[in-house]
């Protein structure tokens, strides 16, 4: 198996039950008891201790996030994952397939701006359909007419919404537009306690923590008048497909991938291989009934229900969405027909609708969410059963003798059994589809409900001409031309089905360019990040710095030699220009350094700049030693205080001394006051505390100038990709386009985090730090909060948006530090890390930054 074996699921999709609890992780203990007797053997854990163990088992979702905020903490000791060996994916083709278009994103909060969602959503339910805007189902898409534009810049009292002034107010109305037209509630997503939740369209699960990007979510929270939540900022982001690529062996498990084989072999180099079932399958699949209309094909449905209800025969009823579920559920009520609803709203009762319903007379309307991994049994669950018997007797189940459970079980069974044969007489379970999904994979995975394990079953799927399918693949307004029939007829006709079956494929080719767009996007991100991230890694891993830092500075330096003393003649060179730059990197200039280079040669002011910086270096080092010496001291603290604290920083002055002075000294010596130190041995541990304290440094100042820029990257790069596909209209290939201009931002991303770093690096000092508190839960599946980034220390209040920026920059505050500032203040899951003083208030950018800053400008 290797060192470590990962085993994947679709969020909870595969298991008839709930997961253990809403958070956690949990390791299997054969000698653990639970105070709920589903979960027995299942100790929680720390997430690192999971993936210790030889095969951990979860969601796609958290391994995901997982590997994102392993590539966002500030200490090694806080990532949780293991190398990525091999995965095996249950239900392969809904993670590879369904939910690759979906980025995973942690994000960060933005600026406030809920007054303008709410603006737009009220404006945009007056304007008229085909009058003032125009749909494209098939693409997704909302265009505004000549004449809503006319009408939206009236009732905002404008002359040219697309003018300069007025732009920032279209991404507002664009997804106010698209919530209110292709958005539909108890569809695409639910209001709970004042939230809107993402309904999965595969699973027609609920999506907690999930939220749609770049202001459609908020745009849909203004529409349904619940609280409008901040903008997010995206920090870090990767997609499935990349995600499960950097496995180096990679499996999965599904019954329907055969028609995706291709898409497997393409994006993930897998081979499908098709199993024969273990018993012969004898599930009789009927053909289509189809209907003009929706609300006919409803009325039929209910027939049939009430015929096979009338029978005894159990029926599966599959919908698309919540509120076709419960419209047919109406319907029945009004029929007198008893049945239960199972649906993203009622998903706490999965476990015990699933379980009995196979048993005779039950009638089950379920969404997508009952389409996967679920086994129904004719005749009903045992287990399920007795466990529900043992409760009506009023018997604790965490506390049931065996005698008791197996008397139950045995009771249990006899009822099943009895009850299973006289379904298999019937003609087993009957799934019954009341759409046609886009994908026949989900119509199969419906279908795949009955006949299971050589049981009998059939299916029958009911369609309408007015269906979504239909409508978006344009079909249905031609044959309502070609064939024209009374509204409650089916219509049976070769045209009809062969429609269906083209509309399908088409869907499927269309959603599979879909995500290869994506693919061929995120590829070029994902050069990018790998490189961050191996960055980053880096960073925490190497027991020193100090080359990596100063081979920055002298870079920095040597630019601005070239800058100032570029000239061929020594009238040409600036050098109180070159001092002046200077200061803003290395603070021990002195004082006639411009003198003493006017006597040297261009070569000899650079070296005498590299020994400077190494100067700076080892003193800013002493220092910050000697503080946190005395500060220790002060306080009575021992080296045994500080090997047994639970901060890192503490843990790391502890072997940093264990490493300079040995283990027999360091033990002989550890229980004495630092104050009690002699002098020799007050050196030793105050260079070794040096030693410590400058990686500290070097880490926080390093590490927050590459999250903070690559955050801003990220930025510019959403930008550069919502427009880039107008590149078309000039002729030029938009993702030729993007990869162009991505790569010359990220060459100006390298650029800017050497140079922000050198000029940073002196200027800093460590302040207290504070004690950690506690991280905050996160669910399953939950976009988790990043984490902290020390905050800036400011002696003055931060600047308003269109106010010059602290740094020096002379751009506006908006284009420079805001996101940055705003992103550090944020209080997430983690409380603050040890917190860096921030860089001089007024700092003059190098003019190797100005020049990048320029270029990107332009």
């Amino acid at each position: 198996w290797g060192p470590s074996t990962t085993s994947w699921a679709s969020p909870w999709g595969s298991s008839s039950r709930p997961p253990p609890t809403p958070t956690g992780s949990f390791l299997y203990d054969p000698a653990y008891q639970a105070s709920d007797d589903r979960y027995q053997h299942l100790r929680p854990v720390s997430r690192r201790e999971a993936y210790n163990a030889d095969i951990t088992y979860g969601t796609n979702n958290e391994f995901g996030f997982d590997y994102l905020r392993d590539n966002m903490v500030w200490d090694l000791s806080e990532c949780v994952q293991r190398e990525l060996n091999y995965a095996i994916i249950d239900e392969v083709d809904n993670i590879l397939i369904d939910e690759a278009r979906t980025p995973l994103i942690i994000s960060g909060p933005a600026e406030e701006s809920a007054d303008t969602y709410q603006k737009f959503a009220q404006l945009v339910p007056r304007l008229r359909p085909e009058e003032d805007y125009t749909v494209d189902e098939k693409m997704r898409v909302v265009t505004l007419t000549e004449s809503g534009i006319n009408k939206v810049e009236r009732w905002l009292g404008i002359d040219n919404l697309y003018s300069p002034e007025h732009h920032q107010l279209v991404p507002y109305l664009d997804n106010a537009l698209r919530a209110h037209v292709l958005y539909q509630r108890d569809r695409d997503y639910i209001v709970k306690d004042g939230e809107v939740i993402i309904v999965d369209e595969f699973t027609g699960r609920l999506m907690y923590g999930r939220r749609y990007s770049e202001g459609l979510h908020q745009a849909i929270e203004a529409k349904e008048g619940v609280r409008v939540q901040r903008e997010s900022l995206t920090l870090a982001t990767i997609t499935f497909q990349n995600y499960f690529r950097m496995y180096r062996k990679l499996a999965g498990m599904t019954g329907t991938a055969a028609t995706e084989a291709e898409e497997l072999h393409k994006i993930y180099g897998l081979e499908v291989v098709v199993i024969p079932t273990h018993k012969p399958m004898i599930r009789i699949d009927y053909p289509d009934v189809v209907y003009k209309t929706e609300a006919a094909k409803f009325r039929a449905v209910v027939e049939e229900i009430a015929h096979l209800y009338e029978q005894g025969r159990p029926v599966l009823v599959g919908t698309i969405s919540i509120e076709k579920s419960e419209r047919l559920s109406e319907m029945l009520r009004r029929r007198g027909i008893p049945h239960q609803v199972l649906n993203a709203k009622h998903h706490e009762k999965e476990a015990a609708i699933i379980a009995q319903a196979g048993r005779s007379g039950a009638v089950t309307i379920a969404t997508n969410m009952a389409g996967r991994g679920v086994d129904i049994l004719l005749g009903g669950n045992p287990e399920g059963l007795a466990r529900e018997m043992l409760r009506k007797r009023g018997v604790d189940l965490t506390a049931v003798t065996k005698e008791e459970w197996e008397a139950a079980l045995a009771e249990a069974k006899a009822i099943c059994e009895e009850d299973r044969k006289k379904v298999v007489a019937l003609g087993g379970l009957h799934v019954l589809g009341t759409e046609r999904h886009e994908a026949r994979r989900i119509d199969n995975q419906l279908r795949g409900r009955a006949g299971r394990q050589g049981d009998p079953g059939s299916s029958r799927f009911y369609v309408s001409l007015e269906d979504d399918l239909m409508r978006r693949m344009g079909a249905a307004m031609g044959l309502m031309d070609k064939v024209w029939v009374e509204e409650d007829m089916p219509i049976e006709h070769p045209l009809v089905t062969k429609s269906i079956e083209q509309a399908q494929i088409k869907m499927e080719g269309y959603n599979f360019d879909l995500r290869k767009h994506v693919l061929e996007y995120d590829d070029v991100v994902n050069k990018q990040r790998e490189v961050i991230y191996a960055q980053r890694r880096q960073i925490l891993t190497e027991p020193t710095l100090r080359p990596t830092v100063l081979g920055m500075v002298d870079a920095e330096l040597e630019a601005l030699v070239a800058s100032y003393l570029g000239g061929r003649d020594r009238e040409e060179w600036d050098l109180e220009g070159l001092a002046t730059a200077t200061r803003f990197i290395l603070p021990n200039l002195p004082e006639d350094a411009p003198a003493r280079w006017g006597q040297m040669h261009q070569d000899e002011v650079v070296e005498d700049l590299h020994r400077l910086a190494e100067e700076a270096y080892d003193q800013t080092a002493e220092r910050i030693g000697l503080d946190v010496f005395q500060s220790l001291a002060q306080q009575g603290r021992t080296l045994a205080d500080l090997r047994a604290s639970s901060l890192p920083l503490e843990r790391a002055l502890y072997d940093a001394v264990l490493r300079r002075l040995g283990l027999e000294s360091t033990q002989e010596m550890e229980k004495r006051s630092l104050l009690a130190l002699d002098r020799e041995r007050r050196a030793q541990v105050q260079q070794a505390f040096a030693e410590a304290m400058a990686l500290q440094r070097d880490r926080m100042v390093m590490l927050r100038t590459v999250d903070n820029l690559w955050v801003r990257h990220l930025t510019d790069l959403d930008s550069l990709r919502e427009g880039i596909g107008l590149r078309a209209f000039a002729q030029e290939n938009p993702l030729v386009a993007y990869k162009r201009e991505a790569h010359a931002m990220y060459e100006d991303l390298l650029a800017a985090i050497q140079s922000e770093i050198a000029r940073n690096i002196f200027h800093v000092g460590i302040v207290a730090q504070p004690v950690r508190r506690p991280m905050r839960a996160v669910r399953p599946g939950a976009e988790a909060p990043a984490p902290q980034a020390p905050a800036r220390s400011a002696a003055k209040e931060r600047p308003g948006r269109n106010d010059p920026c602290w740094c020096g920059s002379g751009k506006k505050y908006k284009h420079c530090h805001m996101q940055e500032d705003l992103q550090a203040g944020r209080v997430g899951g983690q409380a603050p890390r040890e917190a860096v003083a921030a860089p001089a208030a007024s700092q003059k950018p190098s003019p190797k930054a100005a020049k990048h800053k320029k270029k990107r400008k332009k």
